[in-house]
């Protein structure tokens, strides 16, 4: 589903410990992520924050990281299984026009979508599928970074999720993100 692909080496860096002081995973998540939850890391990479999901999450949760590239979560399972989390967090390898998530639908609590969003070619398909994979009540939080892309993009990506049936509630402070929280409606 992307147009863009980030190389490995982006991998290593965005998987770097430092990178908490800027964005740490327990500020950004701790109020969507808890025990026995169901969620979906949508362009996980190495897993900087599957692996904090998967520690929360635990043992009655899983988390669902998606990734386009192999390599990348073959490096999150070897960390995830260093840290004893690998039996909380099933990778899956999705293909440039889908997530490959379908047997997930209405299965999941939370979704994150960060930083992947501006790489996507059908942003408005892959706002559908992970719309699809949430249940009901479900939330998710969108963040895109600031200056890579810009306000009016940002808007136009939340039209794609409000038509595919997602309702904006909040937009979170997150450092260097243009951010959103969005549900998926309760029928």
């Amino acid at each position: 589903m992307a147009e863009h692909v980030c190389p490995i080496w982006v991998g290593h860096l965005l998987a770097s410990p430092l990178r908490k002081l800027f964005q740490n995973p327990s500020k950004i998540l701790g109020a969507y992520v808890s025990r026995g939850k169901h969620v979906l890391d949508v362009g996980s990479a190495m897993g900087f924050f599957s692996l904090y999901m998967a520690s929360v999450v635990s043992p009655d949760g899983k988390v669902y990281s998606i990734d386009l590239q192999q390599e990348m979560l073959d490096k999150l399972m070897e960390k995830a299984k260093a840290k004893n989390l690998d039996s909380s967090i099933e990778p899956i390898n999705c293909s440039t026009n889908s997530l490959c998530i379908e047997d997930l639908e209405g299965k999941i609590d939370f979704a994150l979508i960060f930083a992947v969003l501006h790489e996507v070619t059908d942003q408005e398909r892959f706002l559908g599928e992970v719309f699809n994979a949430l249940r009901p009540g479900g939330t998710c939080l969108l963040s895109e970074p600031k200056g890579h892309v810009n306000q009016k993009a940002f808007e136009l990506s939340l039209e794609l999720a409000e038509k595919v049936g997602f309702k904006l509630e909040h937009c979170p402070s997150i450092p260097r993100g243009l951010s959103v929280i969005m549900s998926k409606k309760r029928y």
